[in-house]
């Protein structure tokens, strides 16, 4: 039999039909990410008197999903539990290449004509593009995932972007983006005011989705607004490390000047802070990839594997191939 064509009409349009939503929650991932997407049409609901939004949360197996806070989502049933549904959107965080096994991948890509829209939240877009989904499509994936993602599928127009709504595909990059896109799927249905209703219901505005994700240190009342721009550059330097005298230069400081207002403000030094950054990307990398010791090496600005298997070590009790064995 043949497949049902996708519905030629958008979901973020006025529309006082209900919009039901199936929710595809792959495990590990966030709650967080799970309650920003849902949350904000509940609240629609209850400022609306009625159920303008529906959803149903399935899973890989149609059982409970676990959570990376250990808590169990409970489901409405496998992923053919979704049809019916006006829109799919698959929510991944951790892990993403291990519990979108390719059974699932060929299921998604079978199933996907059936929804008017798709969507992908944090590491969703990668099952979405591993299915085929995304090409020809404008997309995000969480910024610690943007370099790897347009690499592996330059058929995709990888944005920076908090959110990104391309034709009948839109995709967030975490949890707080999410809740943003809900906003705005609440504002094109119902107008700016429920829109308004439900961002002070959870005292939160929306953010635009052509906004960066990254909301930059320089936001950060606490901090020195130099400090936020050095770490700013030890943020876009981390391949290629600056020395304490050149990012002090590069920021209009002396060096002595830099020590002074990190240890103020962060109580370490610029190099040990630059370090640390270094290593939380490393181990990412390590966990969340595949990609060889020695190119993660490279890419956080170690000279060999065995002197980012040294640092790993001090920074964490454990080497980097034992973590992720």
């Amino acid at each position: 039999m043949a497949k049902p064509a996708i519905i030629d009409r958008s979901i973020f349009t006025a529309s006082t039909e209900p919009l039901t939503l199936a929710l595809l929650v792959l495990p590990q991932s966030s709650i967080l990410e799970v309650a920003s997407t849902l949350d904000p049409l509940r609240s629609a609901n209850r400022h609306l008197g009625h159920d303008a939004y529906r959803w149903r949360v399935v899973t890989p197996d149609g059982g409970p999903v676990p959570l990376t806070c250990g808590i169990e989502l409970p489901s409405n049933g496998p992923l053919t539990a979704a049809e019916g549904a006006d829109a799919l959107i698959v929510i991944a965080g951790f892990q993403q290449s291990h519990s979108a096994t390719q059974p699932l991948i060929r299921d998604l890509s079978r199933i996907a004509p059936r929804f008017a829209a798709i969507g992908g939240i944090d590491a969703g877009a990668w099952a979405l593009a591993r299915a085929g989904l995304l090409n020809g499509y404008k997309a995000t994936v969480h910024w610690e995932d943007h370099e790897d993602f347009a690499a592996t599928h330059p058929q995709i127009d990888v944005a920076p972007d908090r959110f990104v709504i391309d034709r009948n595909r839109f995709t967030a990059g975490g949890a707080a983006p999410a809740c943003d896109l809900m906003l705005h799927l609440i504002r094109a249905r119902h107008g700016p005011a429920l829109a308004l209703q439900v961002a002070a219901s959870f005292i939160t505005t929306a953010r635009d989705g052509s906004e960066p994700q990254m909301i930059r240190t320089q936001a950060d009342p606490h901090l020195d607004p130099r400090v936020s721009a050095a770490i700013a550059r030890m943020e876009t330097t981390l391949d290629v490390p600056e020395t304490t005298a050149q990012l002090a230069s590069a920021i209009g400081l002396s060096p002595r000047r830099l020590e002074q207002i990190f240890k103020q403000n962060l109580g370490q030094p610029p190099a040990t802070y630059a370090l640390g950054l270094r290593l939380a990307a490393a181990r990412r990398m390590i966990t969340d990839t595949r990609h060889p010791l020695a190119e993660v090496a490279l890419r956080c600005g170690f000279s060999s594997p065995s002197t980012l298997a040294r640092a790993f070590r001090r920074e964490f009790g454990i080497s980097p191939r034992a973590i992720r064995q």
